[in-house]
């Protein structure tokens, strides 16, 4: 492997390369009585100097498979002169829920980066360990230096005259592509849906990174299996072919699915049918830190609820209870969350407001206030500042409602509507801890924002239900309200008490989490807004003032 960086004679450079990781099981314990375990592969590491696990990523769940091969992969700076721990899990996932605990756990393996570096073919294979020490099935870990290509593949495939598999009716056809490895074994890198009842599939159009198809090597052999999926699991092979991303990019893209078992037996047998290529086009796809060095700003504001369902301040079991000893929820995930977004901001000047009390000098309920009170100057310095202003806040309110997102949102996205071209990016944090009373209001909010370079980050606080939340966050499809739908995915929520629960009190790990998980989506929203306006990342910095949401209007009493 070659270490990154240029070569500086006289100086000392850091050993590391980035490596991505690929996780298969065999022969998982099944822990469902009317179908099979549905499998999920957690990763934890370690920090420099440090034997406690943390969480790092996870996979997707491979529904009823004792033998998953994992699509979603891990990717890791190695660093070679470090130990660097790694802890493999595997849980039977029934449930939304993202708390381990509620879910089977399968096994477990605890190796090092180093040694599947240093097995044969960076392939190490072994057995996973239950509760009790003992073996309950086999973990195959597999690692790649990852080539610097950027390049990402847009695909579309079809099918002609598919075998039948189903008795009755026709075959429901799905494809899964493999990645050839060094020692000439396969990865799985890519799924299509499955089309139910057909012979003639044509599946839609999707994108994948060149280097997960071929690492950035055009002549390395890509696999394509058809399968005809089942409920069980137990999918059927319907046939397969070899192609090369030189081959498709050429436009040379008719392959005869090829059954070995059906070619062994069968005197004649010519092909199980025909994929097709529709289409196939590459570009250059930039990354997140792109537009960062091309002088994009990062610009954070927070929202804090100050709604009366929050509790009285001053008794301890308040969520907005100003303990001296330890930060209350409200504090933690400012901290978590603006220790990382703070990094990105030139002049570290944020503006914090407020939603759903009763404010000074009047007493007149407002949706939207500047926390320190000044509509002229409503920002604080740097993440201390953030959590002073909270603090001094507390004291000069009456915590009232309702909970109005709408003003809040609007006003953050009256700011990125004048920034169209991207040079700057605003992201809002709204800490909550109710449910959403203006939620129509909200909806059409979001739904404009996403057309603007923004993102919306909430955060649940105490123990409510927060099923308008998950609703917003649109992972499983498209916010819509009034015939109106969003954009893009712009709203990212986790219910704070997850992360609590999941880490036993640790302050530090809980911040550390909820960070990761709540900033993920970003670079991906980022870049979504960037391809949808066609807009690339500028070649030199850009020397801007850094302009955060800038001042509120003054906050009329309302």
């Amino acid at each position: 492997m070659a270490g990154t960086g240029t070569f500086q004679p006289g100086t000392a450079g850091v050993a590391a390369s980035q490596v991505e990781i690929s996780v298969s099981c065999r022969n998982l314990k099944d822990k469902d009585v009317l179908s099979k375990s549905d499998p999920m592969c957690v990763l934890y590491t370690t920090q420099m100097g440090s034997k406690q696990f943390y969480e790092y990523e996870r996979t997707e769940r491979v529904k009823n498979n004792l033998n998953p091969d994992f699509v979603q992969k891990f990717n890791m700076t190695y660093l070679f002169e470090e130990c660097q721990r790694l802890k493999f899990e595997v849980y039977d996932i029934d449930s939304p829920t993202s708390v381990l605990d509620a879910h089977d756990f399968l096994g477990r393996l605890e190796t090092t980066l180093g040694e599947v570096l240093g097995s044969m073919n960076n392939r190490l294979e072994k057995d996973l360990k239950d509760k009790d020490n003992k073996s309950c099935g086999k973990i195959i870990i597999t690692a790649e230096e990852v080539s610097d290509c950027k390049d990402e593949a847009h695909l579309n495939f079809k099918g002609r005259k598919l075998d039948k598999k189903d008795f009755l009716g026709k075959s429901d056809p799905f494809l899964v592509f493999y990645r050839c490895n060094e020692d000439m074994s396969f990865t799985i890198c890519h799924k299509t849906e499955v089309i139910k009842n057909t012979l003639d599939p044509v599946w839609r159009p999707f994108s994948v990174m060149v280097r997960v198809l071929c690492n950035g090597d055009l002549d390395r052999t890509i696999k394509v299996e058809c399968f005809d999926w089942d409920s069980d699991g137990s999918h059927d092979l319907i046939g397969q072919f070899n192609t090369n991303m030189r081959q498709l990019t050429e436009g040379r893209g008719s392959f005869e699915l090829i059954n070995p078992k059906k070619a062994a037996k069968k005197k004649g047998y010519k092909n199980s049918g025909t994929i097709d290529l529709v289409s196939c086009s590459v570009e250059k796809k930039p990354s997140f830190l792109d537009y960062i060095s091309g002088g994009m700003q990062i610009n954070f504001t927070v929202a804090i609820d100050f709604t009366a369902s929050n509790g009285n301040p001053n008794r301890t079991n308040s969520l907005h209870y100003i303990n001296p000893y330890s930060p209350n929820h409200y504090e933690q995930a400012i901290m978590s969350v603006g220790e990382i977004i703070q990094d990105y901001d030139s002049d570290k000047l944020f503006p914090v407001l407020g939603f759903g009390a009763k404010i000074p000098p009047n007493g007149q309920v407002s949706h939207e206030f500047p926390v320190t009170f000044n509509a002229q100057n409503p920002f604080v310095c740097g993440l201390q500042g953030i959590l002073q202003a909270y603090k001094s806040c507390i004291s000069q309110v009456q915590l009232h409602g309702p909970t109005n997102f709408s003003p809040v949102i609007n006003h953050v996205a009256k700011f990125a509507q004048q920034y169209p071209d991207g040079s700057n990016y605003f992201v809002l944090l709204i800490i909550t801890d109710g449910v959403i009373s203006d939620m129509e209001m909200t909806k059409m909010a979001v739904i404009n924002a996403s057309r603007l370079p923004m993102s919306i980050i909430i955060v649940g606080v105490g123990a409510a239900e927060f099923d308008a939340m998950e609703e917003l966050d649109a992972d499983q499809k498209a916010l819509s309200c009034r015939g109106h739908v969003a954009q893009r995915d712009i709203v990212q929520f986790v219910p704070f008490r997850d992360y609590i629960n999941a880490t036993a009190g640790n302050v530090d790990l809980s911040q550390a989490k909820l960070a990761k998980d709540v900033l993920a989506e970003v670079p991906n929203q980022v870049l979504a807004f960037m391809k949808s306006k066609g807009i690339p990342p500028k070649d030199v910095p850009a020397s801007h003032q850094s302009l955060n949401a800038a001042a509120p209007s003054a906050p009329p009493p309302q």
